[in-house]
């Protein structure tokens, strides 16, 4: 296998390593936490930025929903896999040289099942992905009809049908990146 490095250019900080730069902290907090005290670890996670001397400028708080894949973490002595978990971004601004105290001290909330701490480029810095809203989107209704046939449509497509047909049970479901059927 051929050992490959990284050329001097991008290895060298770009701007001055005091100066403040935009980042967003994504982060899943384990399922296991209850619904009362997510607020509480999602408080802690701001008062670590804050703490590290970051300006919080956008945020998504952290709502459950189900995975795509199972992970795993080890807690409590054993693997364990969660399907589920709450999941919220902060953005904010922070000097690069603060990043490592604050990773340090992120490292240490035994609430989070996951993260992940990106530097923003402009763009992405003014148009923020609203995880949430996207996924209250793609929310379907399933229509099952009398004959059997199950319809999957979009909520308003839904309202429409049943309007014309009284036997028509509807049921919620959600788009999971699989063709409904």
């Amino acid at each position: 296998m051929q050992e490959s490095t990284m050329p001097a250019v991008e290895a060298e900080v770009v701007g001055n390593e005091r100066e403040p730069v935009a980042y967003e902290f994504a982060f899943h907090i384990l399922p296991t936490v209850a619904e009362g005290e997510v607020e509480s670890v999602y408080n802690t996670l701001k008062e670590h930025i804050t703490k590290a001397g970051g300006t919080i400028f956008d945020t998504e708080a952290p709502e459950r929903f189900d995975l795509a894949y199972g992970v795993v973490k080890y807690l409590e002595g054993r693997n364990r896999v969660f399907t589920s978990a709450y999941f919220g971004w902060i953005r904010f601004h922070l000097t690069p040289a603060a990043l490592a105290g604050l990773t340090e001290d992120i490292d240490g909330v035994k609430e989070l099942l996951r993260y992940l701490l990106i530097r923003l480029t402009r763009e992405e810095e003014q148009a923020p992905f609203r995880f949430h809203e996207a996924l209250a989107e793609t929310r379907v209704k399933t229509i099952g009809t009398p004959d059997g046939e199950v319809i999957a449509a979009d909520a308003e497509v839904v309202e429409e049908v049943v309007e014309g047909a009284p036997e028509v049970a509807v049921a919620d479901a959600t788009v999971s990146g699989e063709e409904v059927k």
